[in-house]
């Protein structure tokens, strides 16, 4: 399928923050907001290509904003060609360095970039790529944070029923191992054993603290283990994929471009949903369906969700927030709309 011809005019970017319906609670931060930064590429075309940013912290959106917008002003009047525009963009910032911050910035931009021309095609983008539309396996993993065991069992019951999901995220690493065993009984016995299980520590562990929990749960049939130590650690992981008999080490966060994942992986150590933002989520539904494929997780991971149904999330503000059932949003205070 032809690439459309696009013309970019200009870019937008608005931070809107979101009041967490299931707040997210992990061993090393406790998050009641979320923020997003929505971001609209417009073409002399009249087609607008739509993206948003979730980085974590409020405040990383003082940069991330103006950071766009400069984008969109230095690359006015270009070709609507993806790879030229994300070149020219990650040069744009080299002083200052490739990752973090400047690859989030870049991702946005070349997010919105891919789906202009998607939307010009009238196409799924993976379509427009030379793919095909087809079903995705998915977990929930919208809520199971640290709370007690009683209390995440049944909050597993309730997600499980949200959308037919065959698998769940609990998160782990709570004061003592105990109280996260009994965790995972307690859900595996409220969902049953057809439910697929995966844990997660969010980073929250040293090195001998992570042996001594994994080692624990290896037994217990968890599809993954998800970063149980600081996501750079990779001499950490490998020992630890080494040393583990039935469940993989994963490492999936702050892997922002292809060139650090490249050299961030051993035997047996998984990238998992390797943050590659420069690439992932383009995902479009059929024409007239123009809305974000899977449903929202709480930690946004408010991925694009991991949902199986057909749940879709507009990119809207108040939409985006009540489609998505993370709860209500408002513009970022102090923050250039």
């Amino acid at each position: 399928m032809p690439m459309p011809s696009l013309t970019l005019r200009s870019l937008r970017a608005r931070p809107v923050v979101l009041t967490l319906k299931r707040p997210v609670v992990t061993r090393i931060a406790t998050i009641t907001q979320w923020p997003l930064v929505l971001i609209d590429l417009a073409t002399e075309e009249g087609i607008i290509g739509r993206a948003y940013l979730a980085p974590y912290i409020v405040k990383a959106m003082r940069y991330l904003v103006p950071a766009l917008n400069d984008l969109g002003t230095a690359l006015q009047g270009r070709r609507l060609a993806p790879l030229e525009l994300f070149d020219a963009a990650r040069k744009s910032l080299h002083f200052v360095g490739y990752e973090g911050l400047s690859a989030i910035a870049v991702a946005g931009l070349d997010m919105a970039a891919w789906d202009a021309l998607a939307r010009a095609a009238n196409a799924p983008l993976c379509v427009l790529l030379g793919g095909s539309v087809g079903a995705v396996r998915c977990y929930n993993s919208n809520g199971l944070w640290l709370k007690a065991p009683a209390a995440v069992a049944e909050e597993a019951i309730e997600l499980r029923a949200e959308g037919g999901f065959d698998g769940l995220k609990l998160r782990l690493g709570r004061d003592s191992l105990a109280e996260d065993l009994a965790t995972i009984v307690a859900v595996r016995k409220a969902v049953g054993s057809d439910i697929n299980l995966m844990v997660d520590f969010n980073q929250g562990l040293d090195f001998a603290e992570a042996l001594q929990r994994c080692h624990a749960i290896d037994d217990l049939g968890l599809a993954w283990i998800e970063e149980p130590i600081v996501y750079d650690n990779l001499d950490g992981y490998a020992r630890l994929a080494a040393d583990l008999k039935n469940s993989h080490p994963n490492r999936r966060e702050l892997l922002w471009t292809p060139g650090p994942a490249q050299g961030a992986t051993a035997p047996g150590v998984r990238l998992g949903n390797a943050r590659f933002y420069a690439h992932r989520r383009r995902h479009r539904l059929a024409p007239g369906r123009r809305h974000l494929w899977r449903r929202w997780s709480a930690h946004v991971d408010a991925s694009l969700s991991r949902g199986r149904g057909a749940r879709h999330a507009r990119h809207r503000d108040g939409a985006l927030a009540g489609m998505a059932g993370l709860g209500q949003s408002r513009p970022a205070a102090g923050l250039r709309r």
